[in-house]
């Protein structure tokens, strides 16, 4: 067997069942004790991710990257000297648009943010700005599916589930990996965003929701006690691995085995750890709560940092999920509304990270699928652009207050410190101490790795 393998059989199917533990703590044990070397100990800064998805692609350049010379030729062709790329809508040959938003230099490090995010603007030193990335996808489709599997294709794992089959959680009693988002619309792709890919079921993201009861059915119906319930589900777990049994590709019904106990568990541990109402006034305030616009984003960041206090490994949130940001025209209403809903939110997020000593241990990361393009759309608004936006990352190791890399003159091109996708990848998996080369997982013989064998973590960025 490769020292990476992982092989569910009947025994250790019985063994899942009596220790109730996650697939990803048995992944991470048979890592390092297979073969008496497994996955190559790195140094972990962080133990949790909370990943902040602005879905649709955020405006790099109306809210870190300002350009004065997009300003100064606003309304003229892009010059033909700037390399030409393909936009979504084709609309490659439109007049510039500039920014209509004040940028302005923030904290002792002087890091540059817009107007329209005046309370992140407060955590400034903490962040790491990263202006150079770039990806493969120039629609929705493509930009999301890569942004969170590292392939434009459908079918791989997303990080959430590298993450949890090569960490798993510290909290048995809580899923290692949890999404949420803003609004019910479809993200785009749907559960394949979070889903397990070729690996078993059970390492896929669970749903939450943003609302007041996050998790359906956590408690038991009073009619029904605990010696009842306990029957029920062992006559069910009975069926179910009668069945397994016999089928053992199917990790599907693995998965749903694991679910059910998982459920039983969290019976008894999840109404308190979505218990909103055990915070503080002030804390309840300081994510927004207490205002309509932010209240939802703020549910959820708030529920973000409850979830990684307690264990779980990977929490991301969607903001605008539908592809809201997605401002093809109209950027002034459609960006203006949605930075107000989580400019506090997530500032929110930083400052009570910080404050209770957990900063140090989470990494935060903030993008989208892309950015948008200099050139202007229908007037108001502006395309696709993958070729060059704008992420950033803080906490987890990381130093704040720095920006890293470059977009040319306009916007348009990432031209210095240049990061893939995959590097972003094998940046937040190395902030957990992994590396993307030694997280390997055997599909059909073939040797899998969360950032399809390419990448490289860029160790500057962590102080």
């Amino acid at each position: 067997m490769s020292c990476h393998r992982i092989q569910f059989t009947r025994s250790r199917r019985a063994f899942l069942q009596q220790a109730g533990a996650g697939f990803g703590a048995l992944a991470l044990s048979h890592l390092l004790q297979a073969e008496g070397r497994g996955l190559p100990q790195k140094v972990a800064r962080a133990r949790s991710v909370i990943f902040l998805f602005m879905e649709g692609g955020p405006s790099h350049l109306d809210l870190f990257d300002p350009k004065p010379e997009l300003n100064r030729l606003a309304g003229q062709p892009i010059p033909a000297s700037f390399r030409r790329v393909i936009t979504a809508m084709g609309e490659y040959q439109s007049p510039l648009l500039g920014s209509r938003r004040t940028f302005k230099q923030h904290g002792e490090s002087g890091l540059w943010m817009s107007d329209w995010l005046p309370h992140l603007a407060g955590c400034a030193d903490d962040l790491a700005v990263i202006r150079s990335c770039w990806a493969d996808g120039i629609n929705h489709s493509s930009g999301v599916c890569q942004m969170n599997t590292g392939s434009t294709l459908a079918g791989r794992p997303s990080l959430g589930s590298w993450v949890s089959y090569g960490l798993g959680t510290e909290n048995a009693d809580l899923p290692a990996f949890v999404v949420m988002q803003d609004n019910p619309a479809p993200v785009i792709n749907g559960p394949r965003n979070w889903g397990a890919g070729f690996m078993p079921a059970g390492y896929q993201g669970t749903r939450m929701s943003s609302g007041r009861e996050p998790l359906p059915h956590l408690h038991p119906l009073a009619s029904v006690g605990e010696e009842r319930q306990e029957a029920r589900l062992g006559f069910l777990n009975r069926l179910n691995r009668s069945y397994a049994e016999e089928h053992p590709e199917q990790s599907e019904l693995e998965a749903r085995i694991a679910s059910y106990e998982l459920a039983y568990r969290m019976q008894a541990t999840a109404p308190e750890a979505v218990d909103l109402t055990q915070e503080s006034a002030a804390t309840q305030k300081l994510y927004g709560l207490d205002e309509k616009a932010t209240e939802t984003f703020g549910r959820m960041c708030l529920q973000a940092r409850r979830l990684v206090e307690r264990g779980t490994r990977f929490v991301q949130l969607y903001s605008g999920a539908g592809s809201k940001w997605d401002a093809h025209t109209r950027m002034e209403e459609n960006h203006g509304g949605l930075c107000r809903g989580v400019d506090l939110p997530i500032a929110g997020l930083l400052k009570d990270l910080k404050g209770r000593g957990l900063l140090e241990s989470t990494l935060v990361v903030w993008g989208g699928e892309f950015g948008r393009t200099p050139q202007s759309e229908k007037g108001d608004g502006r395309d696709h652009n993958p070729t060059g936006f704008t992420m950033w990352m803080a906490g987890g190791g990381v130093k704040g207050g720095q920006t890293i890399g470059s977009t040319d003159e306009l916007g348009l091109h990432a031209v210095e410190e240049r990061l893939h996708v995959h590097d972003l990848h094998a940046t937040i998996l190395a902030a957990l101490g992994v590396g993307n080369m030694d997280l390997i997982y055997k599909y059909k013989g073939r040797p899998e790795r969360p950032t399809l064998n390419e990448g490289a973590a860029y160790e500057k960025i962590f102080g």
